[in-house]
């Protein structure tokens, strides 16, 4: 099995993985191939803790892609696999891990069974996003310059994929942002808040959720537009088919708004502009478990277990 790997090389748990990754590609006759930044990890000696072949930019070629860390490493890999429609399986060495499949301490054993096809694979719904420059701010037909892949396109203009969301905010300005919002071709209305977050049923328990989203099982097919500290409170999250486009128009007559895609930076954009969300034709097939249980996850993760009956 063809296996590639990347990780956060911050984590102080990633060399005991990296060693127990080295006893189970033997026996299990794996062939790896590691990010730069892991085949740079070495030991006392300045020998690598891993050995294998470099990863190589095209990745259609593998069965699978590792990744050791918390969720944010398994979305960088899901960035890089995704649209290659190569599975990603998540080793957690994090505290949270919504997505990884399981604990470092169980690599060998997941990777067995990932060997014998004792898992389930899961494709979740992945966001092409697309920044725009309008042709006129006054009516909500554009010309769009579209850009393809993750990359920066003229004028500034860019496109991203994103696992769990899409975010537009105000960046480090203590202001509100004003923006028009439009489900396909009709207009939800207009926003005045620090910004929003457009995210998968998978992101719904990430930045969504901290700013007062909904929580989507990962399996529905739908996307939540959530704002952030709107200043109208009845200004409430939107669920919405997964086959919708959102479009978003930067009304502020300021700079310096960003977007973001899976916390990664995107780019800035600028009164005018307008970003468009939708489904990805590439979902990411993630590898889980059978075992494991959302809601199971939710109340470890989440502490919905310490509530004392004395306070229910």
């Amino acid at each position: 099995m063809r296996v590639g790997v990347d990780g956060h090389t911050g984590h102080s748990t990633l060399p005991d993985a990296l060693r127990k990754l080295d006893e189970c590609a033997d026996g299990l006759g794996l062939e790896l191939f590691l990010s730069d930044d892991l085949a740079a990890v070495v030991d006392e000696a300045g020998s690598p803790l891993l050995v294998g072949k470099p990863l190589p930019d095209d990745l259609a070629g593998l069965d699978v892609l590792l990744t050791l860390g918390g969720d944010g490493t398994l979305l960088r890999g899901a960035r890089l696999a995704g649209p290659q429609d190569v599975p990603v399986l998540g080793c957690n060495l994090g505290h949270l891990g919504f997505l990884t499949a399981a604990p470092a301490e169980r690599l060998g054993e997941v990777l067995q069974r990932l060997e014998a096809g004792d898992v389930v694979e899961e494709r979740r719904l992945a966001l092409d996003v697309q920044v725009t420059r309008a042709s006129s701010t006054a009516s909500h037909v554009i010309e769009e310059a579209e850009i393809s892949g993750v990359s920066a396109g003229r004028h500034g203009m860019w496109s991203g994929y994103a696992l769990n969301d899409a975010v537009v905010h105000k960046g480090g300005f203590a202001r509100l942002i004003r923006m028009r919002v439009w489900v396909d071709d009709e207009e939800i209305g207009q926003y005045s808040a620090d910004g929003i977050v457009i995210a998968t049923a998978t992101g719904s328990t990430a930045y969504s959720l901290s700013a007062g989203g909904p929580i989507l099982v990962p399996q529905m097919d739908a996307i939540v537009a959530t704002p952030i500290c709107p200043h109208t409170l009845a200004i409430r999250p939107v669920v919405v088919p997964a086959d919708s486009v959102i479009t978003i128009e930067l009304t502020s007559d300021v700079g310096g708004i960003l977007v973001t895609v899976d916390g990664q930076p995107g780019g800035s954009v600028e009164p005018g502009d307008r970003v468009r969300v939708a489904r990805s034709p590439h979902p990411v097939r993630l590898i889980r478990l059978p075992e494991h249980n959302f809601f199971q996850v939710l109340r470890q993760k989440l502490r919905w277990g310490d509530v004392r009956p004395s306070e229910r």
